[in-house]
C-alpha cells in the first residue's frame, strides 16, 4: 500500500519518471547518476570531521572519518529505507559502500588530485545527462522544476529501474501500474501545455 506525503514513493517515482521515459536517456542516467553521487562524496571527504574511525587492526589506514560525507550518505540511505524497506536497504548499502570507497579514494589521492578527478567526472556525467535530455528525451531535466526531489530521488530511481527490468521488482503489487498511469497523465499535461505555448 502506498504512503502519503514525503514518503509517497509513487508520487516521487512518477515525478522523476515523467522526465525520463526515453530508453536511451534512462540508460544514460543508469550509467552516470551513481558516479555523480560517488564523486560528490569524494569532495565531501574534505569537510570537517565529527569523529575519526580507528585504524584497521592490520595497520592499514583507510582514512575513514565521520563527516558531512558520511552524514550525506546516511540521510540518503535512511530516506530510501523509509520509502521501501527491501530496495531501500539495498540502496542504503550502496550509499554506505560509496561513502567508504569515496573516502578511501580521496584519502589516497589527496585534496588537489581529488578535486581534479571530481571536477572532470562531474562535468562528464552531467554533460552526458543533459545530452540525454536534450537529444533523446527532448525535455528539460527534472531538477529544473524540483531541484531537491530530483537530486534526492535520482540514485533510487535508477536502482528501481534496474531492479524492475532485471527482476520485475516492485515495492508492492500494482506499484508500476499506478506509477505508469501517473507518468502518462503528467506527460500528457506537459505535452498539452507545450502545444498551447507553440500555437
Amino acid at each position: 500500500m502506498g504512503r502519503r506525503g514525503l514518503f509517497d514513493l509513487e508520487r516521487h517515482f512518477a515525478f522523476y519518471g515523467a522526465y525520463h521515459s526515453n530508453p536511451t536517456n534512462i540508460f544514460i542516467h543508469i550509467l552516470f547518476v551513481w558516479p555523480i553521487f560517488f564523486t560528490a562524496l569524494m569532495l565531501f571527504y574534505y569537510t570537517p570531521s565529527f569523529y575519526s574511525l580507528p585504524k584497521c587492526p592490520c595497520g592499514f589506514n583507510t582514512g575513514l572519518v565521520l563527516n558531512f560525507g558520511f552524514l550525506f550518505a546516511f540521510i540518503y540511505g535512511a530516506f530510501y529505507v523509509l520509502l521501501d524497506k527491501r530496495a531501500g536497504s539495498l540502496a542504503a548499502l550502496m550509499c554506505l559502500l560509496c561513502w567508504v570507497g569515496a573516502s578511501v579514494f580521496a584519502f589516497k589521492l589527496g585534496y588537489t588530485l581529488t578535486w581534479k578527478v571530481v571536477l572532470a567526472a562531474q562535468l562528464f556525467c552531467w554533460t552526458s545527462q543533459f545530452i540525454g535530455h536534450g537529444v533523446f528525451e527532448k525535455r528539460a531535466p527534472a531538477l529544473i522544476d524540483n531541484l531537491t526531489q530530483a537530486f534526492l530521488m535520482a540514485p533510487f530511481f535508477v536502482l528501481l529501474e534496474v531492479l524492475q527490468a532485471l527482476f520485475e521488482y516492485e515495492p508492492y503489487k500494482g506499484f508500476h501500474t499506478s506509477v505508469k498511469a501517473k507518468i502518462e497523465a503528467e506527460r500528457k499535461a506537459w505535452q498539452d501545455k507545450k502545444a498551447k505555448k507553440s500555437s
